[in-house]
């Protein structure tokens, strides 16, 4: 077997037939992504590969740079003043060294998939493969709309603040029978959890406008937040999107929590407590919500985010400073909350994400004490992050299947801010494809790749298709 040849991830002759014949050319739903809505519309073209590879305004490769870092490359040709030209040498001069790390594999299969270009990326081959690319990106075939189109995708989920006037969602729906594929929001609250931030009270001002409510009580932040689920909703809006990188469960009264807000509007002092108390509540809040419009809650879990204090505060987030988080009993915070939630009868189709691998199968058995309603509407989410390697996708796969129902996955996203991430795609199917190929030739399952083929094909898009009704 050659270096990413047509059977490369594939070790078994099952698996290549799962793959060539069921996986390959299944369309894409990328339910979760951080792709800017804007250049969509604009259907923008990127004047070199650096702009649409390493960085573009606040929408750079964290992966790609942590990596960099590694290599001791300058922050000048990473997120500094360097010129693109720099910065794509910069990163031959990584890439070269990254072989095992899946950014090997998918720089190279992005250049071959996009590009047609065969050649491993160094020193000695970039500037070779800085023409071709620059030249090609010119084309109408390397505009946003047709990296999309041309990748099979037909849903987009991007990531949208609740307050957002949804803008360029409006304009691409209009378009939508053009470009063949759907693009959506997700609501992602970040700014309504974070009651510390000193930036917090600003923000509720801007909600309270936005939404048409006063917000002086939680009730209020409530009433404002229905207003705005309607909104997302008219919009096509399926799923929400939670950052929980640690979680306690602490519940309160109307009272404390009307108190709570105030103090955080104000920019006064909270103590660990009370913080805790509000996000619990908002979390109950919106999942009352998401259950009462049909979309699905996605939580990320245990993520260390911007250790690099002078960093973040000089070059912000999502910048490539962040770690596995390590809460120990955030899956039994998470069974609190449920288990308080169950008891209201409110469970909303559900989606774990954790990036410490070790939460798991504690969020699979968990997650098996609450199904039900005809669906299997809580799920282990796709191997996340720094997981998304071909041993962390088959962990998960097989934390799936074990405690679960594997047949029922909802499949892979790109979790990324690059129109060039699709191939991550075909990565997971050929691990997935591997998987059941591994299961055929030990005897573990009946060797009958028309049905192992169908629940392959499931897992690539149908699935997906009926979970979320994007299509309804």
């Amino acid at each position: 077997m050659s270096f990413l040849d047509d059977n490369f991830l594939l070790t078994t002759q099952p698996a290549r037939y799962l793959f060539h014949h069921y996986a390959k050319e299944m369309p894409i739903i990328d339910f979760h992504c951080h792709l800017n809505p804007e250049e969509i519309y604009n259907n923008k073209k990127f004047t070199n590969i650096t702009k649409l590879w390493l960085n573009e305004g606040t929408y750079g490769d964290h992966y790609k740079w942590r990596l960099m870092r590694a290599n001791g490359i300058s922050e000048r040709f990473i997120t500094g003043n360097g010129n693109d030209y720099e910065k794509f040498l910069a990163w031959a001069e990584t890439i070269q060294k990254a072989q095992g790390n899946p950014l090997f594999e998918w720089t190279h299969l992005e250049l071959q998939r996009f590009f047609g270009i065969n050649d491993l990326l160094t020193t000695e081959t970039a500037p070779d493969i800085w023409n071709k690319v620059n030249k090609l990106l010119q084309t109408d075939r390397f505009s946003t709309r047709s990296l999309i189109r041309n990748a099979n995708v037909k849903v987009v989920c991007t990531t949208d603040d609740p307050a957002s006037d949804l803008h360029y969602h409006k304009l691409l729906r209009i378009d939508e029978r053009i470009n063949g594929f759907k693009t959506l929001p997700a609501m992602r609250p970040d700014n309504l959890m974070n009651i510390k931030s000193n930036t917090f009270g600003k923000y509720i001002q801007n909600f309270s406008e936005v939404s048409g409510i006063n917000i002086h009580s939680f009730n209020d932040l409530i009433l404002a937040l229905h207003q705005r689920f309607e909104y997302f909703s008219d919009i096509g809006c399926k799923l929400s999107d939670h950052s929980l990188g640690t979680f306690v469960f602490v519940k309160s009264t109307k009272q404390e929590l009307d108190i709570i807000l105030e103090k955080g509007i104000h920019n006064e002092s909270l103590t660990s407590i009370e913080c805790y108390q509000y996000i619990t509540a908002l979390i109950e809040a919106l999942m009352k919500l998401n259950n009462d419009f049909g979309w699905t809650m996605q939580f990320h879990l245990n993520a260390a985010r911007n250790l690099n204090h002078p960093m973040f505060n000089k070059i912000g987030a999502d910048t490539g400073f962040d770690s596995m988080g390590s809460q120990p009993d955030i899956v039994i915070q998470m069974q609190r909350l449920y288990y308080e939630m169950a008891d209201q009868n409110i469970i909303p189709k559900s989606i774990f994400y954790s990036l410490n691998p070790n939460d798991w199968l504690s969020l699979t058995t968990m997650m098996q004490s609450f199904q039900g309603n005809g669906i299997q509407r809580l799920q282990l989410g796709a191997a996340w992050w720094f997981n998304d390697t071909k041993e962390g996708i088959t962990k998960q796969l097989e934390t799936f299947a074990e405690q679960s129902l594997l047949s029922n996955f909802v499949g892979m996203l790109t979790d990324s801010r690059s129109f060039l991430s699709y191939p991550r795609h075909e990565y997971f199917r050929r691990v997935l494809c591997d998987y059941y190929g591994n299961l055929i030739v030990s005897g573990r399952v009946p060797d009958d790749l028309t049905g192992i083929g169908k629940i392959v094909q499931d897992i690539s898009y149908n699935n997906a298709y009926n979970y979320f009704g994007f299509f309804k």
